[in-house]
């Protein structure tokens, strides 16, 4: 059911045109305040909200032109419909110049007052509805949809709010299915301009040939195709946000004219001559190793300096430690409410086996695997057996010397040590299916040491008859 929409204010110092004006608007089940002059109209609009005003040019005391000019200064949206018996084409066009939504000459029909009210309320109607999308869309990128209690996450965290408030350029660094799209829309959530658009374009998924004319937009006739001018969508941006994301697979000679548009915010459209200019924050991401590309030469070192105003890195899920399960726990809890599944958790055995795995596809994979788990489970929990082996999965795993993870800040050296060795207790016992005895074998330890050191770094051990079973 729609909310109701406000009363429209009607100010005329003749009695009968009052009444009549309210007769014919409640006819139409619209709710009308009347008043007699402009001192008491504006007295209203202190306290309350209108859908429109209607309003006689001609009032004892202040005008009806003063006074939408005062009201317009307090509440520039409000819409204003004068009316007057003394009507001329001078008076009518400087109604509209100075904000009128409508000027009516007394007589008029009933009809065209109405119809002037209906487009004010299908106005007021959208405007509602584009707000209630766009607080849905900054809910969809709050802050809060950043999930991970690791230390590196919530050093993630705290940095994006001290960002999010300026205007620097953000480069995202970061594996496919980190989050990096989620860090940028938090940038513009906690922004000034998160009232304004937040535009999300990927660079790998745009032809290059049409990349540009997407970005800055075409003339007509520039191209075969080009029926009609195109805006790009940095003018789509103005004011708001542009999120470029993949921009390490953007051509070089697109990456000088994005150069030159980072300077001052100026750029011309394909096939046009006039120097256009917009004012957007620019936030880029790739999963490229960048420095790499740029000692190959295909991407600009200008260009990256330019972007790497503030450098963010969310870590890839292998790094995060139970996070992986803080994680699970939060898709499992969205799935299970949207297929009304009642699943209260995890099984020990599964959450084992999610912690054993290297996510190469990281959160994205995760919330894959775990939205298979609730098409599949039939029990209380999600067991092991509903999850994947992580056969395929495994070997896509990204090899990496020992001691490369970078201790996170505030780490300490026992932190980051038990962090190494739970990560290759976790790996061996996996390579060998959960087996202790193997993975004693492998680690050179005998096998009660290898359950004290799984106890003491909480790792879950696999019951007797799990261990004996052959490996799917």
């Amino acid at each position: 059911m729609s909310l109701p929409l406000p009363s429209i204010l009607v100010v005329d110092d003749e009695r009968n045109m009052r009444l009549s004006l309210q007769d014919l608007l409640a006819a139409e089940h619209y709710r009308v305040r009347t008043v007699e002059s402009a001192e008491e109209a504006l007295g209203l609009l202190e306290r309350e909200t209108f859908l429109l005003v209607i309003t006689d040019v001609h009032l004892g005391g202040m005008s009806g032109t003063d006074f939408m000019k005062r009201a317009l200064a307090r509440w520039p949206e409000l819409p204003f419909l004068m009316i007057t018996a003394y009507a001329t084409p001078r008076l009518a066009v400087d109604a509209i110049k100075n904000g009128a939504m409508d000027y009516l000459p007394k007589p008029f029909a009933p009809e065209e007052l109405l119809h002037a009210v209906r487009l004010c309320a299908e106005r007021h109607q959208l405007l509602r509805e584009n707000a209630a999308l766009r607080a849905r869309a900054l809910e969809n990128m709050s802050l809060d949809r950043i999930i991970g209690s690791s230390p590196r996450m919530r050093e993630l965290r705290q940095l994006i709010q001290t960002v999010a408030p300026s205007d620097a350029t953000v480069l995202i660094l970061g594996e496919s299915g980190s989050g990096k799209e989620l860090v940028a829309g938090a940038l513009h959530s906690l922004s000034r301009r998160r009232d304004r658009n937040f535009v999300r374009i990927n660079c790998a998924a745009i032809p290059e040939t049409l990349l540009e004319s997407e970005l800055f937009g075409h003339e007509k006739g520039a191209f075969t195709g080009a029926l009609r001018q195109k805006p790009g969508r940095v003018e789509e941006a103005d004011s708001g946000t542009i999120f470029l994301d993949e921009i390490g697979d953007m051509s070089r000679a697109l990456q000088a004219k994005l150069l030159r548009f980072l300077e001052d915010g100026s750029f011309t459209r394909v096939g046009g001559n006039e120097e256009l200019r917009v004012d957007v924050r620019l936030i880029a991401a790739t999963n490229r190793d960048i420095i790499a590309a740029i000692k190959q030469g295909q991407f600009r070192e200008d260009l990256y300096h330019r972007l790497n105003v503030v450098q963010f890195r969310p870590p890839p899920l292998r790094e995060r430690g139970e996070d992986v399960l803080e994680l699970a726990e939060h898709f499992l809890r969205h799935y299970g409410a949207a297929m009304r599944k009642n699943i209260r958790g995890l099984s020990a055995e599964a959450r084992q086996r999610l912690l054993a795995h290297h996510w190469p596809g990281n959160v994205r994979e995760l919330r894959n695997v775990i939205e298979r788990a609730v098409i599949l489970e039939t029990a209380a929990e999600v067991r092991a057996q509903s999850l994947p082996d992580f056969c395929l999965e495994s070997g896509l795993r990204k090899v990496e010397p020992p001691g490369l993870r970078a201790p996170a800040a505030g780490e300490t050296l026992d932190d980051y040590l038990a962090q190494a060795e739970r990560d290759h207790i976790l790996a061996t016992l996996s390579r060998h299916h959960f087996s202790l005895t193997r993975a004693a074998e492998q680690l050179k330890i005998s096998r009660h040491a290898l359950r004290y050191r799984m106890q003491r770094l909480n790792i879950a051990s696999p019951t007797e008859a799990e261990e004996e079973a052959p490996p799917a």
